[in-house]
């Protein structure tokens, strides 16, 4: 046996290292301290050096590339935390067809930069478009490595590889950017955070690689890749097609206003929820593989995730305009509309999580991907029917994308996991409710103090203040659900603390 045997036998056979809530814990560390980079970032270059122009030039460069480029996991992260008995060859196998499947993903995507630049008329695109292309070889190689940590729940070592990317990332695109890179200094960053990526989780892995190639008993895996990649498709183009639409049909710079609003209402959504998603997926396999129900648990997440992630979107939408105008400059601002759309459609979004990784853990593939060629189709027809009507009916349409969105996928949640709709209204309730008192005293200020159009800092991060205050006085008064997580990860977390100082210190 090779030590890379030896290595993939003993990261197989590896038992959880922490509890759920202590997983999340450091899920949200990562999540935060990778978005304070990446937020840090995008203000310095949008403020003094990449403009609106530049910025369309990435995204449309970005998204082209990761319309091929998102195909590169194959399920093989799904495949690896979803895997009831994983064994060092299922890990091996499985490392395999991640490389090999990757790595021509990410030639195909390299000899697309040519035509990408042609589609757009735009040669400028294709060295951007080509950087962006040769990130991906770096890819695959910390794909397996880093699914590994995720499904022990070594999720400090998760923490090491977010931030320590995220933080190439902003170095790389920040110091090109100050020599005048542009659009560049953009994608060499992305190149730099795949690579940061590559070689943080395989320290952390200890120098994982998949030689010898194996590819015995690669049905299962290559099931997974399939509706993976169908999903990944179909996600990339939900995705990345207004940007996409919007450079074919207006300008780059509509795109980088756009790609603005858009990307800092994912990053705020990301922020407030999304560290904790990967947390949840080994986590419902764990209740799976022990045959308990799943309904009460996942209404428990829904109640978690539309708890925090509602109030969070809906304030956004309410200080849209003083936030553009206060982090990124008067040049910004035509983004405020835009970001106030594309938050109150993260609202739908978060409504049903989860809703494409336990159909794939529950083996509801063909229902998902039914309807998720659905839903992808919708959102293509309303980007077509609003984008001759200019950017503001881009970002209307993406509300209506998030309504639609809701009433495709909560009928299949239900069927699948067995909760009753009156519990699931009631959680909805309570979370709006907890959301109007958020919201509130920034909308009372607008009346009171100054209108939106005028609101300095101050009024800003007082009415912020407030609105958290109200939340959680709400949370408690509306006996939401979240109150109570909220007190238990307090409380798991104090525990932890103290035992940590009662050991003895080591001399």
């Amino acid at each position: 046996m090779t030590r890379t045997d030896r290595l993939i036998a003993e990261l197989a056979e590896q038992p959880p290292v922490m509890s759920v809530r202590t997983a999340a814990a450091w899920a949200l560390v990562s999540q935060y301290t990778s978005f304070a980079l990446q937020f840090v970032t995008s203000i310095v270059l949008a403020r003094w050096f990449i403009t609106p122009a530049e910025l369309g030039l990435f995204s449309i460069a970005f998204a082209a590339v990761t319309l091929v480029a998102f195909l590169q996991d194959f399920g093989v992260t799904r495949y690896i935390n979803g895997e009831r008995e994983l064994t060092a060859d299922k890990l091996h196998t499985a490392f395999t067809i991640s490389v090999v499947f990757a790595w021509g993903i990410a030639f195909l995507a390299i000899l697309a930069s040519g035509p990408i630049a042609a589609f757009y008329h735009d040669p400028a695109m294709r060295p951007v478009a080509l950087v962006i292309a040769c990130s991906y070889l770096l890819v695959p190689l910390a794909i397996v490595p880093q699914a590994t940590c995720q499904r022990r729940m070594d999720y400090q070592s998760n923490t090491m590889i977010e931030v320590g990317s995220a933080l190439a990332n902003a170095v790389t695109a920040i110091t090109l950017a100050v020599m005048g890179y542009g659009a560049l200094a953009l994608a060499w960053g992305a190149f730099a955070q795949q690579g940061a990526r590559l070689v943080v989780s395989q320290w952390r892995a200890g120098l994982m690689l998949p030689w010898p190639l194996r590819l015995e008993g690669a049905a299962p895996v290559f099931k997974l890749g399939g509706t993976n990649s169908v999903l990944s498709v179909c996600y990339s183009i939900t995705g990345r097609a207004p940007e996409l639409v919007i450079g074919r049909l207006i300008d780059n710079a509509a795109v980088g206003l756009f790609a603005r609003a858009s990307g800092l209402a994912l990053q705020l959504r990301l922020l407030v929820a999304g560290a904790v998603t990967g947390v949840f997926y080994p986590a419902f396999r764990r209740v799976r593989d022990n045959g308990e129900p799943l309904g009460p648990p996942y209404l428990r997440v829904v109640a978690a995730y539309t708890g925090v992630t509602w109030p969070a979107m809906a304030g956004i939408a309410v200080l849209a305009e003083p936030i553009i105008h206060l982090l990124y400059g008067e040049r910004w601002i035509a983004a405020a509309p835009l970001l106030g759309w594309v938050a109150l459609s993260q609202l739908c979004y978060v409504a049903l999580p989860l809703n494409s990784d336990l159909p794939l853990l529950l083996d509801r593939m063909r229902s998902l991907i039914r309807r998720n060629v659905i839903e992808t189709a919708a959102s293509i027809l309303l980007l077509a029917l609003s984008a001759p009507f200019g950017l503001i009916w881009v970002a209307i349409s993406r509300f209506a994308h998030g309504i639609i969105f809701m009433g495709i996928y909560a009928p299949l949640m239900q069927d699948m996991l067995g909760f009753r709709w009156r519990d699931l209204a009631l959680i909805y309730l309570r979370s709006l409710l907890v959301t109007a008192a958020a919201v509130a005293p920034a909308l009372a200020s607008y009346a009171l103090w100054q209108p939106a159009a005028e609101a300095g800092a101050l009024q800003m991060l007082t009415t912020s203040g407030l609105g958290v205050l109200c939340w959680l006085v709400t949370l408690r008064l509306a006996g939401h659900p979240l109150f109570g997580e909220i007190i238990g990860l307090l409380s798991e977390i104090v525990m932890s603390l103290r035992q940590r100082r009662a050991q003895p210190a080591v001399t």
